[in-house]
């Protein structure tokens, strides 16, 4: 069981080692992920990190709206998405994100999609980290 500090238990701790920053390697300890890295708009091949913090809440957002659907007794549908957007932008005090999540849930009343979105959105790991720190724009579509 991992270790419990504060009365936080660290349910689980992803280690990753990365090369040559974007234009490099990144790997994880398990071996599950080996990703070549490029930057956005460069015609190496590989990813860059906006598109795998953009995969990666998105992710968590959607197991998040699982959880808010059994929270109030729905069934999230099997054909959930969301569509994330994470621009890379510079201004006057350099590099900054901002970002969008676009959330398709196929078959729920549109209320419900929206008790769903914004529940999760208060609950996600992602959307908590980002809170305060970058704009978010969320959409139900």
């Amino acid at each position: 069981m991992p270790p419990t500090t504060d009365h936080v238990q660290v349910l689980y701790t992803a280690q990753t080692r990365t090369s040559g920053g974007r234009e490099g390697r990144g790997q994880s300890d398990d071996g599950r992920l080996d990703v070549a890295l490029s930057s956005p708009g460069s015609s190496r091949p590989g990813t860059n990190p906006e598109q795998l913090f953009a995969v990666g809440w998105s992710a968590c957002f959607i197991g998040a709206m699982g959880l808010a659907a059994q929270a109030i007794g729905v069934k999230l549908p099997a054909e959930t998405e969301v569509h994330a957007g994470v621009d890379l932008n510079k201004g006057a005090d350099g590099y900054f994100l901002s970002a969008r999540l676009r959330v398709s849930v196929p078959g729920l009343p549109r209320d419900t999609a929206y008790e769903l979105i914004k529940r999760a959105h208060d609950t996600c790991p992602y959307s908590k980290m980002t809170r305060g720190n970058i704009n978010v724009g969320l959409e139900l579509v």
